[in-house]
């Protein structure tokens, strides 16, 4: 009985630790909250583990994000600013709710003709991390290395590649980089697989509501906005202004007009994190390796990881120091993370009320979010590929044995990532 009792108190510290340690995050940098919103964090990156001896560095696997943006959709800017006018038509506005409303309607007349496109500062995350690769593995860009970046065919995945090839091009014109953004690669670049849309759905409609009532408590927000609590009740949407502002408040870190316009005052640090949380109960139900979806969801992703599989082969095949780039968007990237297992990001659960407590989406997928995989050969020509994989630039784990972490041996990973592909899970034709 007491060793039970040990045990349950054992579990219940671990958990309120790991829940801790969000909230203890956001305090240190509230922009996190944003999520697949918060800027590319490469401020204060880790100094990388030294090349293993007798080894160097001659190819990069290689899957990015774009880089920071403005909001999709012009619902995003216009339902804020909508909402606020009719406090500010009725004069109940406090007097911080007309600031914010000023601010929101300059945004939006900012944003005009600009749905979804690369910010300023998405270009100089892509500018940074193209250096950044270039000095850390200088050997893999030596001479005239073979650089192939790929993109989806999506103007600021675009752009965001040429940033990089630019950067890269700059720093050794020998570079022989190519460059494509073709439909005819949107089937491992973006695929639209038709198997998942109906499991997110389910999955989402069945826990949505109940978990936005848990999450959702709008009163004291309202409050900093609307000077009549009854208004606000009655003639405000105000679960989902609270969350459609707090992606608007999370998003004006991508913009070097706004990043230092700070709105998250209008939300407590509970608040804030009962709002990430519903969104990465969301982000969890569309990418995560789950039994709400058959654990089906992420292997959308699996022609992706075998053209990571075939570039990787033909790289060692061939032995010649390149580069294989791939630039696209966070609807990829969280999924890849997840099958791949990177970090534990493909824990399983079907208990969303403590799922932040395992699984973070903000520690995967920022904007700029990547993943480098990058893999070394033995200067005598003989023994094992070793393969280092970097989340974010970060020294990343995998589900797979190793003697010399932060290193793997390449056929161990391949065997693994093979296995993971042959069990992709059966789903029937007909969802009900």
């Amino acid at each position: 009985m007491r060793q039970k009792i040990l045990i349950l108190l054992t579990v219940v510290l671990s958990a309120l630790a790991t829940e801790a340690t969000v909230k203890d995050d956001f305090k240190r940098d509230i922009r996190q909250s944003a999520g697949n919103y918060w800027a590319y964090p490469d401020q204060d990156l880790p100094e990388l583990t030294a090349d293993p001896a007798g080894y160097t560095p001659f190819f990069i696997n290689h899957y990015g994000r774009h880089g920071s943006r403005w909001l999709i959709g012009k619902h995003l800017y216009n339902f804020p600013v909508e909402q606020l006018e009719k406090g500010e038509r009725n004069g109940k506005l406090t007097r911080r709710g007309r600031e914010v409303l000023a601010i929101l309607r300059e945004l939006r007349a900012s944003a005009q003709g600009r749905d979804g496109e690369l910010s300023d500062i998405g270009a100089e995350q892509h500018q940074r991390i193209a250096r950044r690769m270039y000095e850390n593995f200088p050997t893999v860009f030596a001479g005239e290395a073979r650089v192939r970046a790929r993109s989806t065919v999506v103007i600021r995945c675009i752009l965001s590649m040429q940033n990089e090839v630019d950067v890269l091009k700059s720093l050794n014109p020998a570079l022989r980089i190519t460059t494509d953004a073709s439909q005819a690669e949107m089937y491992y670049m973006n695929y639209d697989d038709p198997v998942p849309k109906p499991l997110r759905d389910a999955a989402f409609k069945q826990h949505d509501e109940a978990m936005k009532q848990k999450l959702i408590k709008p009163e004291k927000f309202l409050s900093r906005l609307f000077s009549d609590k009854r208004f606000a009740r009655d003639s405000i949407k105000g679960q989902q202004l609270m969350i459609d502002l707090f992606d608007v408040v999370g998003n004006m870190q991508s913009h070097h007009q706004w990043e230092k316009t700070d709105l998250y005052d209008l939300y407590s640090l509970d608040e804030a994190t009962n709002v990430w949380r519903y969104n990465n109960l969301r982000w969890y139900i569309w990418s995560g390796e789950t039994p709400l979806t058959q654990c089906r969801v992420d292997f959308m992703e699996a022609n992706l990881v075998r053209s990571f599989i075939e570039d990787a082969d033909r790289a060692i095949l061939d032995g010649n120091n390149q580069a294989s780039l791939r630039f696209g968007h966070e609807s990829v990237v969280l999924p890849l993370v997840c099958l791949m297992g990177i970090n534990g990001a493909d824990y399983q659960t079907t208990d969303l009320t403590t799922l932040d407590r395992h699984w973070q989406s903000y520690k995967i997928f920022p904007m700029a979010c990547n993943v480098q995989m990058v893999y070394y050969k033995p200067d005598c020509g003989e023994g094992d590929i070793l393969v280092k994989v970097l989340l974010n630039e970060r020294e990343a784990t995998l589900p797979v044995k190793t003697d010399c972490a932060p290193y793997y041996r390449w056929n161990d990973v391949r065997d693994y990532l093979m296995d993971k592909l042959s069990r992709q899970p059966y789903i029937p034709t007909v969802i009900e």
